[in-house]
């Protein structure tokens, strides 16, 4: 399997509800890297699994409507956790949107997954895959 990987950054604020969550029941602010891999199986005619510079666009395109945003006022939020883990989920569904949309080019309609991971710091962080 041959992949690709991109990176991007996002700033937010959110709070959590449940007592798991300790002070993040508060609200807070988060940062985090962003990295999206993409993956196929055989590179395309072009000898490549995506175009990165494609990649990176979308990439910032998915993070930006995000970026600096509390999420606890976004209605696209109300009633969720905004984890670490349902934030990544987030981010690689709107992107496998793109891909279907062909924002990522047609090449990137036979991709066979894409994994997004963010890094809450240097020693932890979360992903979520999924097939494409």
């Amino acid at each position: 399997m041959f992949s690709i990987t991109v990176r991007d950054h996002l700033m937010i604020a959110h709070s959590f509800r449940g007592e798991v969550f300790g002070p993040a029941q508060r609200l807070h602010g988060a940062t985090f890297l962003v990295d999206a891999t993409f993956r196929r199986e055989q590179l395309d005619e072009d000898g490549i699994v995506v175009d990165i510079g494609l990649a990176t666009r979308e990439l910032h395109a998915v993070v930006d409507a995000l970026n600096y945003r509390n999420l606890d006022d976004e209605p696209d939020f109300q009633g969720v956790n905004t984890s670490t883990e349902y934030l990544a989920k987030v981010i690689a569904d709107r992107l496998a949107e793109r891909i279907a949309k062909g924002w990522l080019g047609e090449g990137a309609r036979n991709l066979a997954g894409i994994t997004v991971t963010l890094h809450e710091s240097h020693i932890a962080w979360a992903s979520y895959e999924r097939a494409l």
